[in-house]
């Protein structure tokens, strides 16, 4: 029952784990979350709240994901993919209706895994994650800026089109010495990848853009000038205020960053599984997911999910059991008490400078390019999930690319689920051969009839249209069903319709070759009962030999 439902966690602490295991787990903890340390300030400063919040939500999520999760290297905190849904939600319902939502969607995680829905969501259509993700790219990148450029705009518009007209409004308010520093800082990103890629590049411009400003007391905005001082304290848990219209208010919103933290995090997983070559459990990683996403609003945070770049990192530093993940949140939460207060001198051209780098990173633009060459309906999806995201918000363009992917598939099921009618080939086949090759000879008063694909609603209309086009009623109707893989309720209606229709006119309905799934799904719906056990056939052979027993119908020549 319990199947898949263990944590990594015990499984590592059974052994065997040597001396060797635990060195190498707390070098990689220690530099992961060291590199953390800047993504979690940056992540909750452009999802509009304090910057302290994405240290807690490392913290608390990062150590839950790790005791309790099912991979062995996952590291989980505040991601760039939920920036653009938590920004929305606490612009429009304050930082308690982001409390309630992150906890539904907590909740729903929770639900998700246990119900064994991990392994459902690789279903998920690459060009609707492509679009919501590259989407989101480009507004983490136009949100940022403001800071880089030093425009110094107050309430800024969250529309993407009023975001960039204000921008053109106020470009001749363009501040050099930001503008300097935020350059500077994507310079260090960029070229330390390059020449020194152990080093995390945004914690060497952080580290140097807050020295560099301090000393020549440049004048640009930092973290203390428009957050205060940053708190270097842990806060006690705290129940949100809740209220029913605040749920039903979130509840949308929540469902989006379920199936954002699902998608990210199984997506995390098997990226990591690719680099140890190790399987994780996707129902477990889950109710990981959803314990974190519950805990880290408690404790002042913002919902979390795994993150690729920053399990990438732990995996290249050597980290290969959820023991790394734990000392990675143990690392931030020493930081954040010891040298918290240091956060306040952060300049915020650095940090839209690491978020540009960030937004490039993930927007994909590769895939998005080389999806624009795919079928005409996954570009559709592309581009509509796309420019959904960019210009409406990111719940609309995933339930509306949802949608769209459905009805594509159906469409294409539909297309290649097909009623033909076959006699006509079958006595030709007879003709030409002498014998229909492993069948009895073809006769008079019998029309055959095969279908293949599945049987569902988006291919009924097509199976009874052919159906239909019979000139004159035949004495059997062979129904051959060997190349029918599925059939649902609609399909099941439109057999039964068939069968009342043929017994009414006093015609003999056999079904052959009808695989597994079709035949339990009539044997429930009493379809089988309606058409009766002997009138079900293993072979078209057999159909064939059950049609001489009809009175009335001679075999051909």
């Amino acid at each position: 029952m319990f199947k898949g439902f263990q944590p990594k966690l015990i499984g590592v602490l059974r052994g065997p784990y040597t001396k060797e295991n635990l060195l190498s787990d707390l070098t990689a903890g220690v530099i992961v979350g060291i590199v953390a340390l800047p993504l979690a300030i940056a992540f909750a400063i452009a999802s509009g709240v304090k910057p302290e919040q994405g240290l807690y939500t490392a913290i608390i999520a990062g150590l839950a994901v790790s005791v309790f999760g099912g991979s062995r290297v996952q590291i989980a905190g505040p991601t760039g993919a939920f920036v653009v849904i938590v920004y929305r939600i606490v612009q429009t319902h304050g930082y308690d209706g982001l409390m309630v939502a992150t906890i539904i969607a907590g909740v729903l995680l929770l639900a998700m895994g246990l119900a064994r829905f991990g392994t459902l969501l690789k279903f998920v259509p690459y060009p609707l994650t492509v679009g919501f993700t590259s989407g989101i790219a480009i507004i983490i990148f136009s949100s940022q800026i403001n800071d880089f450029l030093g425009l110094r705009i107050e309430n800024l518009s969250p529309d993407f089109v009023e975001k960039w007209t204000s921008y053109a409004e106020h470009l001749p308010s363009f501040d050099l010495s930001a503008f300097g520093v935020g350059l500077g800082s994507l310079g260090v990103i960029i070229l330390s990848q390059r020449f020194v890629p152990r080093i995390p590049g945004s914690l060497l411009a952080i580290i140097g853009s807050t020295i560099i400003v301090s000393a020549f007391s440049i004048p640009v905005e930092t973290i203390g000038t428009r957050f205060g001082a940053v708190a270097n304290t842990f806060p006690p848990p705290r129940i949100p205020e809740v209220s029913w219209s605040t749920i039903t208010g979130t509840f949308s919103p929540a469902v989006t960053l379920a199936m954002l933290g699902a998608i990210e995090s199984l997506l995390s997983a098997v990226v990591a599984d690719g680099m140890i070559r190790s399987r994780h459990r996707p129902n477990m990683e889950l109710v990981a997911q959803g314990a974190a996403n519950v805990l880290s609003p408690l404790f002042g945070g913002i919902p979390a999910t795994g993150a690729i770049a920053r399990t990438a990192t732990n995996i290249k530093s050597g980290g290969r059991t959820p023991v790394a993940g734990i000392v990675h949140a143990i690392t931030l939460l020493l930081i954040m008490l010891f040298f918290g207060s240091w956060a306040s001198l952060i300049p915020m051209p650095t940090l839209a400078a690491i978020l540009i780098v960030v937004s490039y990173n993930m927007s994909e633009w590769h895939s998005f390019v080389k999806l624009l060459k795919a079928p005409r309906g996954d570009v559709a999806v592309l581009l509509i999930t796309f420019g959904l995201t960019v210009v409406v918000d990111l719940t609309a363009a995933i339930q509306t690319g949802v949608i769209l992917s459905a009805m594509l598939f159906i469409r294409r099921m539909a297309e290649v689920s097909q009623t033909t009618l076959v006699t006509k080939e079958l006595r030709d086949e007879e003709e030409q051969e002498g014998e229909v090759p492993q069948k009895e000879n073809v006769l008079e008063g019998v029309e055959v009839f095969q279908v293949q694909g599945s049987l569902f609603f988006g291919a009924v209309e097509q199976f009874t249209e052919t159906i239909r086009s019979l000139e004159k009623k035949p004495k059997v109707f062979i129904l051959d069903a060997k190349n029918l893989l599925a059939i649902d309720a609609s399909g099941l209606r439109a057999l039964e319709d068939l069968a009342a229709e043929l017994s009414h006119q006093g015609t003999r309905l056999i079904i052959s070759g009808i695989h597994k799934q079709p035949l339990f799904a009539a044997t429930q719906s009493g379809l089988l009962d309606r058409v009766g056990e002997e009138n079900i056939c293993g072979t078209l052979a057999e159909a064939f030999r059950k049609a001489t027993e009809q009175q009335k119908v001679i075999p051909v020549g």
